[in-house]
């Protein structure tokens, strides 16, 4: 074996492995919605807001599979808007938060338009120690704004 064959090890070098760049993401996940300049690609708190919203669609009862899934605010929408009526949304939106086990609900205020019910609430997503205010208005004419 030559000289240049016993070195050709210290002549080789192998370039480091680049990083992936959602590798430091905890959720991953993908929403057919709004494709815009973000791409349909989600992750973490974004794809949880998402998730969220994906279950404020859905009627209670919709789901084939799970008649609980869903909220009853869509049958609310042309309901007198009572106090009882309020606790029951506000109950709702506590069990659908819930529900997802990334998130929590602080603070919940159920209040009408002219044309739908309004929900504001504060969410701590978990993982992230983070807070943030999410504004749902149900429309009767258009649905989820």
């Amino acid at each position: 074996m030559s000289e240049l064959e016993k070195n050709l090890y210290k002549r080789i070098s192998v370039p480091p492995k680049q990083q992936d760049a959602v590798k430091g993401r905890a959720y991953r996940g993908f929403s057919t919605v709004d494709g815009g300049s973000k791409g349909f690609a989600r992750y973490d708190f974004e794809l949880i807001k998402q998730d969220l919203i994906n279950h404020f669609h859905i009627r209670q009862g919709e789901k084939l599979s799970d008649p609980s899934f869903g909220t009853i605010i869509w049958d609310m929408l042309f309901e007198p808007f009572t106090s009882d009526v309020q606790e029951a949304i506000i109950e709702d939106v506590t069990t659908i938060v819930n529900y997802d086990p990334r998130c929590s609900v602080n603070e919940i205020i159920v209040d009408t338009y002219e044309k739908g019910i309004t929900v504001e609430c504060t969410i701590v997503f978990l993982p992230y120690n983070i807070s943030e205010q999410l504004r749902f208005k149900f429309d009767q004419a258009n649905g989820l704004l």
